[in-house]
């Protein structure tokens, strides 16, 4: 059987492997494709699309939008995209400037209320051609030797209800869904569990998005535990709607995740793509 990961980032975002990288990574591992989902940008694309040709592994240009809903993150996948339309430019453009100055402020935060000497000229020194994320500004507070591991950065300065988060503004999953479809993409909720809604939470925001246009949401996640991915399903066949799956591999930023398998037994058939295009015609 061949298998897939369509929930993989870059260093074009807060990933540590090229696209290059990932290809040859994911042609090692006898994957038969995989999707570069990266942070609100898809300037990795053009890398990993001649890469993956030349590893001979098939490509799914794609991205992860940051969102809010309720005052909470909510991330988006968009899958199977073709960009090529001013209008994508322009909303890649407005989630980007939302990143930019939520950044702003988070650099602000740490210099005023804990004294760090963090700018964001700084961080865009140190990661370049990045586009930076929260787990840039963990990694820079370990290098800097201001927390002992990124982990405490987020435990105790910049993860949600700590005095140095900022959540993003602006931003709706709405907007994300309308222009991946308008570019020709799948949406897709990413990590649903990862939101820690109550069930029927979760049911209404997949229930709103649907009515938005979203294809399908991501069962098979690296984060599953117990019966998790089954309830997914459950979810996902209540609401008629496709289903994904990927490892949300980072490199060294989430040491623990393999690309394609997760912590080790994550297996994402090929059909899972297939039905899920399949879906996506359906419903549209």
């Amino acid at each position: 059987m061949k298998y897939i990961d369509l929930h993989v980032h870059s260093t074009f975002s807060d990933g540590t492997f090229t696209p290059t990288e990932l290809a040859a990574c994911a042609a090692g591992k006898g994957l038969a494709a995989f999707a570069l989902t990266d942070h609100d940008t898809m300037e990795g694309i053009p890398e990993a699309m001649a890469a993956a040709k030349s590893y001979g592994v098939a490509f799914i240009p794609g991205i992860e939008f940051s969102a809010v809903y309720h005052g909470k993150d909510i991330h988006i996948l968009g899958l199977g995209l073709n960009p090529e339309q001013e209008a994508f430019s322009q909303l890649l453009r407005g989630f980007q400037k939302s990143r930019e100055v939520r950044n702003e402020e988070m650099a602000d935060r740490l210099r005023r209320m804990e004294g760090f000497d963090i700018t964001l000229p700084k961080l865009q020194e140190a990661y370049k051609s990045s586009v930076l994320t929260r787990a840039h500004f963990g990694r820079w507070l370990f290098e800097q030797h201001y927390v002992s591991s990124i982990s405490e950065a987020f435990a105790r300065y910049i993860g949600e209800d700590c005095p140095c988060f900022v959540p993003k503004k602006l931003s709706a999953p709405e907007q994300a869904i309308r222009g991946i479809l308008d570019a020709g993409g799948i949406p897709v909720l990413a990590h649903p569990l990862l939101y820690h809604m109550t069930n029927q939470e979760l049911r209404m925001l997949v229930r709103e998005l649907k009515e938005a246009g979203l294809r399908g949401i991501e069962v098979i996640h690296s984060s599953n535990t117990g019966n998790d991915e089954q309830d997914l399903r459950l979810l996902a066949q209540e609401m008629d709607l496709g289903i994904s799956g990927g490892s949300d591999f980072h490199g060294k930023n989430k040491p623990l995740l393999q690309l394609g398998s997760g912590k080790g037994n994550l297996r994402i058939p090929y059909t899972i793509w297939e039905d899920l295009k399949e879906k996506a015609r359906a419903l549209s």
